[in-house]
């Protein structure tokens, strides 16, 4: 988590299950108290959707990001009738409501907002509120109260830090992109930041010492330096809905070059389900089942596996009734 610095989120149960796949010993109950004590943060940056960040991340993820994101949202704010003192009046009750170290539910907060007299009818309304609050850093999630989200006062969960610079902060964001997910380009660096490629040119001009450029088919990828440790020869993952290892990408076609050769290119767009990778290679999709006793995952292959694949994915189901705690049949 620390490394990747952020996890995209909206998918809630995906999301844990991608940190426990990265994390030695992780389950869904560690990650849940992680999130409860605020080790952890759910919150919107970037893009903007829901990630996982941590609490020191937050603040300065949120300066370098936002003024963008409310570039992006300007147009829908001002059709759904929203300006500046509309969000000053929503930041203020926020504050009011949960201040002294309160939680309250999305149902809770719907009646503070018609309290302060904002419009929070429609099904966009309430979630660009609450989105420009996050991005104002007034608010981010608290401890779950049961199955259900909270929201709670970023002053009051997350402890200040030094602030960066801003060429500082777009320096910070690039290592921590190129060195995790790297090699990319920097309109991969654009969209997973949602930064304008102009600042991705510079951000990587910035840390360009700690890179190396790579150019395949005319086009210039970058990554951290290589690492001297040896390459595993064979993996397979079961992967959530949109997990960092597809969705960080603006273009994820090497991802399906073995579905093309096996005539599934129609497929290869539709990469936001749970899907089934196998030695860095999109191979089929998979779904989580219910039964009695436990759980079952249903592998869908797109394409041919080897016997050393499918073993590999009887270790990663086991790995998931790990994180779950439960047991899992493949």
């Amino acid at each position: 988590m620390s490394r990747l610095g952020a996890i995209q989120a909206q998918d809630y149960a995906g999301a844990k299950w991608a940190i426990a796949m990265r994390t030695p010993n992780a389950t869904d109950a560690s990650i849940e108290r992680a999130l409860d004590e605020g080790s952890i943060i759910r919150t919107h940056v970037l893009r903007p959707t829901w990630h996982f960040v941590r609490p020191e991340d937050l603040r300065w993820m949120l300066v370098l990001t936002s003024p963008r994101i409310r570039q992006i949202m300007s147009s829908s704010n001002r059709q759904l009738g929203f300006d500046a003192a509309v969000f000053r009046r929503l930041n203020k009750a926020l504050v009011k409501s949960l201040e002294g170290g309160r939680a309250i539910t999305r149902p809770e907060i719907y009646k503070v907002i018609e309290r302060a007299r904002i419009n929070v009818s429609g099904n966009q309304r309430l979630g660009h509120l609450l989105m420009n609050a996050e991005l104002d850093c007034v608010i981010c999630s608290g401890p779950r109260q049961g199955k259900q989200s909270t929201y709670a006062l970023v002053d009051e969960r997350i402890p200040s830090v030094a602030a960066f610079s801003r060429d500082e902060s777009l320096a910070r964001l690039a290592a921590i992109y190129f060195t995790t997910r790297g090699p990319a380009t920097e309109h991969d660096f654009s969209w997973w930041s949602g930064l304008t490629v102009a600042d991705a040119r510079l951000a990587i001009k910035m840390i360009s010492r700690e890179l190396e450029k790579v150019d395949v088919d005319g086009r210039s990828y970058w990554m951290g330096v290589r690492s001297r440790e040896p390459v595993q020869e064979s993996s397979a993952h079961f992967l959530p809905n949109y997990d960092e290892f597809f969705i960080a990408y603006r273009d994820r076609s090497a991802l399906a070059q073995r579905l093309t050769k096996s005539g599934h290119a129609e497929r290869t767009d539709n990469l936001f389900t749970h899907i089934a990778i196998a030695n860095g290679q999109l191979v089929g999709t998979w779904k989580r089942v219910s039964l009695k006793k436990g759980k079952s995952i249903e592998l869908v292959a797109l394409t041919g596996l080897t016997r050393k694949e499918r073993a590999g994915f009887k270790d990663n189901a086991k790995r998931y009734s790990e994180f779950l705690q439960e047991s899992v049949e493949f």
